[in-house]
């Protein structure tokens, strides 16, 4: 059975042990990236992390990309959000069907 998990700082990520995802809270990037890498090796379908950590850990991000598991999707943390997760979706779709069918600017 595959695992669901929310890495980002401590107050964006505790309350999604509610819904029943496993929280890993991170202090810093750096902490955040071992976490990564750590679970990605365990059985993690989906790994949520903060859009924060995303945008400082975006080179590493590009290593997972072709793999089958874990999804890594960015989410707004506490913070507020970056764009990071619309703006990778955005691309995926644009890549996928050829044109931007999403926001027409």
């Amino acid at each position: 059975m595959y695992r669901v998990g929310v890495i980002g700082d401590k107050d964006s990520v505790l309350g999604f042990t509610a819904i029943g995802f496993e929280a890993f809270p991170a202090e810093n990037p750096e902490q955040a990236e071992r976490l990564l890498r750590e679970l990605s090796e365990k059985d993690f379908a989906v790994l949520y992390l903060t859009e924060q950590y995303a945008a400082a850990l975006e080179s590493v991000l590009v290593q997972f990309r072709s793999r089958r598991f874990p999804a890594i999707i960015p989410i707004p943390g506490v913070q507020g959000g970056l764009g990071i997760g619309m703006a990778g979706v955005k691309q995926c779709v644009e890549k996928a069907v050829g044109a931007d069918i999403l926001f027409n600017e």
